[in-house]
C-alpha cells in the first residue's frame, strides 16, 4: 500500500455493555494493525441503539482503552449524530430501486418516499457475493440465503448493517477487523457499499474466543469483563501481551515481551482463524511475571488503588505513613541485647517500641506496624518501669530492670531459648 493510502481502520464498539475481553481484543488488533503499519485508528461509537445506550457505557469503553494504553488519531466520533446521513443513504438506495418500502406486514409499497412507521428492505439481487477475507480466505454466500433485509426500521432508525456500510464509506475505511461472529453480517454490508457507489472495505474476521469447555465465552457464563480483571489486580501491560496473543504469535515464539516489540512483528496475515482459548492460567502467569518486573515505586503504585479502597480494613496512613517511624534506627543501633530481661539503651528520646519479649518470643501489644513473625529472633524492646507505651521518656532516664520488675523474668536455671542463640 503507497504511502498516500495508508490503512484506515476503526474499533467500533456499542455502549450497551461493558467493555469484556473479546472487544478489547478486537480493538488492539485494530490498533497494532495501524501502528505497525503507519494507519490510523478511528474510534467510533455505535450507539443507534437508543433503548439500550448508556452514557456510563460509553465513558467506560474510554476508560479501559486507555487503561490498555489503546489510543486513536480520530474521535470518539458518535453514530447517533449522523442519523440524517444513514437517512440520505436510504433515500438514495430507493431512488435507485436498490430499495422498496414496505409496511407492518412486509407487503411493498409503491413509491420512494421515506415516512413514519414505514421499514424500508435492501432489493437483494440474484447472485453471490465473495468476500477475500484476509484471515479466513475466501468466503462466498449466495444470495438466496439473504432474502431482502431491512436497512431502515418503523420507527425511524438504520439498521447495523445500513449504518455500518455507509460511515465505512464516508470515514473512508480501508481494513474492517473484527469478531468472528460478525462474518454473516458481511455480505449484506458488501452488497449495500456496492450499491451506493462505495468500495467495501478488506474484512478480517478474528477467531472467536472459547472457554475451558471449548464453547464460545458468553456474558452470561464466564468471566469475560474487562473491569472484573482490574478489579482483581491484573496490571494493563500483562493483559495487553495475553491478549495480543490470542489469535495471533511473534514469529520468534516469544510471548512476553514489550508492546513496542509486538507492533514491530505484528502481521495481520498471521492471524490464526482457528478459535482461540483463553486460557486463565496462563493470564495469572503472565501478570505474575510482570508484577515481578516492578519497582518498588512502581509496586506502590499500582497497589495504592487496592489500599485506598473502602473494603481495604485499615486506614491510609497504616500503609502510607506521613511521618517517620516512632522510634529511629539508632534505638536499634545503640541497643546492646542480653539473654536475660535487662537492656541498655544509651542516648535517644524515642517512644517505647510496640512490643516487649516474654520467654524469648514477640507478644503484640498493638501499637505501630506489626512484626512480621511473633518467633522471630530479637532483641529485647524494654519497657521503663511505670512508663506506659509511647511515652517520649529519655532513653538514659530508663532504669535498668531488675528480676521484679521485668516482665516475666526466666529463672536463672532456665536454659535460653532456640530464639536467644
Amino acid at each position: 500500500m503507497s504511502p498516500t493510502h495508508q490503512p484506515r481502520v476503526r474499533f467500533a464498539p456499542s455502549p450497551t455493555g461493558y467493555l469484556h475481553v473479546g472487544s478489547a481484543r478486537t480493538a488492539l488488533f485494530n490498533w497494532l494493525y495501524a501502528r505497525s503499519t503507519g494507519g490510523t485508528m478511528v474510534l467510533r461509537i455505535e450507539d443507534t441503539d437508543e433503548s439500550r445506550n448508556r452514557p456510563e457505557l460509553t465513558q467506560a469503553i474510554f476508560e479501559y482503552l486507555e487503561w490498555l494504553g489503546i489510543d486513536y488519531d480520530e474521535g470518539p466520533l458518535y453514530q447517533s449524530e449522523r442519523r440524517e446521513r444513514h437517512r440520505e443513504a436510504v433515500q438514495q438506495l430507493l431512488g435507485d430501486g436498490r430499495a422498496y418500502l414496505c409496511d407492518a406486514d412486509d407487503n411493498e409499497i409503491p413509491g420512494t418516499e421515506m415516512a413514519d412507521g414505514r421499514a424500508v428492505r435492501f432489493r437483494t439481487p440474484e447472485g453471490t457475493t465473495v468476500i477475500d477475507d484476509v484471515i479466513r480466505g475466501e468466503v462466498a454466500v449466495d444470495h438466496a440465503q439473504l432474502g431482502d433485509f431491512v436497512i431502515w426500521r418503523s420507527d425511524g432508525s438504520p439498521t447495523f448493517v445500513l449504518a455500518n456500510a455507509a460511515d465505512d464509506a464516508d470515514m473512508a475505511i480501508t481494513h474492517a477487523i473484527r469478531g468472528e461472529d460478525l462474518l454473516s453480517s458481511t455480505p449484506r454490508a458488501v452488497l449495500v457499499s456496492e450499491a451506493l457507489s462505495a468500495t467495501p472495505p478488506i474484512y478480517a474476521h478474528l477467531p472467536l474466543l472459547v472457554n475451558e469447555q471449548r464453547k464460545k465465552l458468553s456474558k452470561r457464563r464466564d468471566d469475560v469483563s474487562l473491569e472484573s480483571y482490574q478489579q482483581r489486580g491484573f496490571l494493563a501491560p500483562a493483559m495487553a501481551n495475553y491478549l495480543a496473543l490470542l489469535g495471533w504469535g511473534p514469529r520468534d515464539g516469544v510471548e512476553i515481551r514489550p508492546m513496542a516489540e509486538i507492533i514491530e512483528q505484528f502481521r495481520l496475515e498471521d492471524v490464526n482463524k482457528a478459535p482461540a482459548f483463553f486460557d486463565r492460567a496462563k493470564l495469572e502467569h503472565f501478570n505474575g511475571v510482570y508484577i515481578r518486573e516492578l519497582s518498588p515505586e512502581e509496586l506502590l503504585e499500582a497497589l495504592t488503588p487496592y489500599l485506598e479502597s473502602d473494603q481495604m480494613p485499615w486506614p491510609t496512613e497504616r500503609y502510607r505513613p506521613k511521618s517517620s517511624p516512632p522510634w529511629p534506627r539508632s534505638c536499634r543501633r545503640n541497643f546492646a541485647p542480653c539473654r536475660t530481661s535487662s537492656a541498655k539503651w544509651t542516648g535517644c528520646s524515642a517512644p517505647t517500641p510496640p512490643w516487649t519479649r516474654h520467654r524469648g518470643t514477640r507478644q503484640w501489644s498493638g501499637a505501630g506496624p506489626q512484626p512480621r513473625s511473633s518467633t522471630a529472633p530479637s532483641p529485647h524492646w524494654p519497657t521503663a518501669p511505670g512508663t506506659p507505651n509511647q511515652s517520649k521518656t529519655p532513653c538514659s532516664q530508663w532504669a535498668r530492670p531488675t528480676a521484679s520488675t521485668a516482665p516475666n523474668p526466666r529463672p536463672p536455671s532456665e536454659s535460653p531459648s532456640p530464639a536467644d542463640q
